[in-house]
C-alpha cells in the first residue's frame, strides 16, 4: 500500500494552478495533468472511473453489503490557488517537530514562526510538511485528494470492509469559483457527499459565506501635471478614495466567526484608468445584500462628486450559504461528527470563512458538508500540513462509510 506521504508528494509536484482570466473549463490545461493521473490510478485499482470534457473525474466503488445503504460521495478539487505560485513546489519534511520556528530554506530569513502561528505547537512530535518559502504547498486541496485516494486503496485491498456504493469526484477550478458549474449531480449518483477541503483537524462545516466578486472601474482624466489644476482626475486617487469609504472594521484581517467582509484583492491603474477588484462575503443573506448595496452607494457617491460615469461597478454572484439546504439532512453532519469521535478527534463544527464546491453542490441537490483536510495557511507561502492530520482525515472517510453501512 502506497504511503500517504508519498502519494501527497506526488500530487503536489503537479502544477495545477487555475486561471481566473480563462473562459475555458478547466481554466488551465495543466489541471488535466493531475486529473488524468487520478483517473488512471483509479482504473489501475480496478475501479470504474471517467474523465469528462469539463475536467470532472467520477468513479464508483459498488456496494458489497446486502442492506440498503445510501450512495456516499467524497469530493476534492485538483486546482491550487492563483494567489501564489504552484509551480516547482519543493516541500520540506520536518519529522518529529520540536516546537521551534521552522526555516523556509528557499528564502533567506523566512520561517514559520511560532509567535505568528502558535497552532504549530499543537503538532509537536508529528511530521509537518511545509513549503520552502517560494511557492504555496498545495495541501488545499491535494491533501484532500490524497486522503480520499488513500481510503480508496484501503477499501480495494480489504474486501472485508463493508460499505454501500461509494462515489469519488475530483474537480477543477474550485479556487476561482467555477468548480462544479457543469458537474452532473445525477451522473455522479451520490445521495449525500462530503468535500475533504477543510483546515485543521476536527473542522466540520455545513455553513459558508454568501459570496460575490466585484470589479470597480474608474475613468480618470490625464492632463500634463504642470497644467493639471482644476482639470486632472487621477483615477488611482479616486479609486483609493472609494476604497476608503468601505468600513475599515469589515476587512478580513479584522473579522472572525460569522463576521462578513469587503476584501480588496487586486489593483491595476494609471492616471487615466484604474480597476479595483474585491470579494464580498457574509454568512447572513440580508447583510450580504446590504454589503453589495453599500458598494453601489459608494460608486454613486463618487459619480456625484466627480461626474457621472467616473466609477462603474460590476458585481457577480459566486455562491450561497449551504446551511439552509444541508440542515434538513442534519444526520449527515452527525455521522461525520461521530466518525471523528471514533478517531479520538473533538469535532469543531463552525462556519466556513470561505466556500467549497460543496456549497454549490448542495444547492444542486447533493447535500455536501465539508470535512477537514488538515492544512493551515492556505493560498500562501506559509502553508503547511501535518501528516498525522491527513492520516486522521483518511480514517474519518472510512468511519463515515462504516457508519452508513451499519
Amino acid at each position: 500500500m502506497e504511503k500517504l506521504l508519498d502519494r501527497f508528494l506526488r500530487y503536489v509536484a503537479v502544477d495545477t494552478q487555475s486561471d481566473p482570466d480563462s473562459q475555458t473549463q478547466p481554466s488551465a490545461e495543466r489541471e488535466l495533468d493531475l486529473l488524468r493521473m487520478l483517473r488512471d490510478e483509479l482504473l489501475a485499482m480496478g475501479i470504474e472511473a471517467t474523465l469528462d470534457e469539463y475536467g470532472y473525474v467520477m468513479a464508483t466503488i459498488p456496494s458489497n453489503c446486502s442492506k440498503d445503504v445510501p450512495a456516499i460521495g467524497f469530493i476534492a478539487h485538483v486546482d491550487s490557488s492563483p494567489d501564489a505560485s504552484g509551480k516547482d513546489i519543493k516541500p520540506q519534511i520536518v519529522e518529529n517537530y520540536d516546537g521551534s520556528d521552522i526555516p523556509l530554506k528557499g528564502v533567506e530569513g523566512l520561517s514559520l514562526k511560532v509567535s505568528d502561528f502558535p497552532e504549530l505547537l499543537n503538532y509537536q512530535g508529528q511530521t509537518i510538511i511545509t513549503t520552502d518559502g517560494t511557492t504555496l504547498l498545495g495541501a488545499d486541496d491535494k491533501a484532500g485528494i490524497a486522503e480520499i485516494m488513500n481510503a480508496v486503496q484501503y477499501i480495494v485491498e480489504h474486501s472485508e470492509f463493508k460499505h454501500g456504493d461509494i462515489k469519488i469526484g475530483f474537480t477543477p477550478d474550485e479556487e476561482i469559483g467555477r468548480g462544479v458549474v457543469k458537474f452532473d449531480v445525477a451522473k455522479f449518483g451520490a445521495q449525500y457527499a462530503y468535500t475533504m477541503d477543510g483546515g485543521a483537524v476536527g473542522e466540520l462545516e455545513y455553513e459558508n459565506f454568501n459570496a460575490a466578486s466585484a470589479t470597480v472601474r474608474i475613468q480618470g482624466r490625464n492632463i500634463h501635471p504642470g497644467y493639471a489644476k482644476g482639470k486632472m482626475l487621477n483615477a488611482i486617487l479616486i479609486g483609493m478614495e472609494l476604497n476608503s469609504l468601505l468600513p475599515v472594521g469589515q476587512r478580513p484581517e479584522l473579522t472572525d466567526g460569522y463576521d462578513g467582509f469587503f476584501h480588496i484583492i487586486g489593483f491595476n491603474g494609471t492616471v487615466e484608468n484604474a480597476e479595483f477588484s474585491y470579494i464580498i462575503r457574509d454568512h447572513d443573506m440580508d447583510l450580504y445584500e446590504l454589503k453589495k448595496a453599500f458598494l453601489e452607494k459608494c460608486v454613486a457617491f463618487i459619480n456625484e462628486k466627480y461626474g457621472e460615469g467616473t466609477a462603474t461597478v460590476e458585481i457577480k454572484h459566486q455562491y450561497y450559504n449551504m446551511r439552509k439546504v444541508v440542515e434538513p439532512h442534519y444526520h449527515i453532519v452527525e455521522i461525520a461528527r461521530k466518525a471523528m469521535e471514533m478517531e479520538g478527534i473533538v469535532p469543531d463544527v463552525k462556519p466556513i470563512r470561505g466556500g467549497t464546491d460543496g456549497a454549490n453542490l448542495s444547492f444542486m441537490g447533493l447535500p455536501c458538508p465539508n470535512i477537514f483536510a488538515g492544512g493551515h495557511n492556505f493560498h500562501g507561502k506559509m502553508e503547511f500540513v501535518p501528516l498525522e492530520s491527513m492520516e486522521k482525515a483518511s480514517k474519518v472517510i472510512l468511519n463515515i462509510l462504516r457508519l452508513f453501512a451499519e
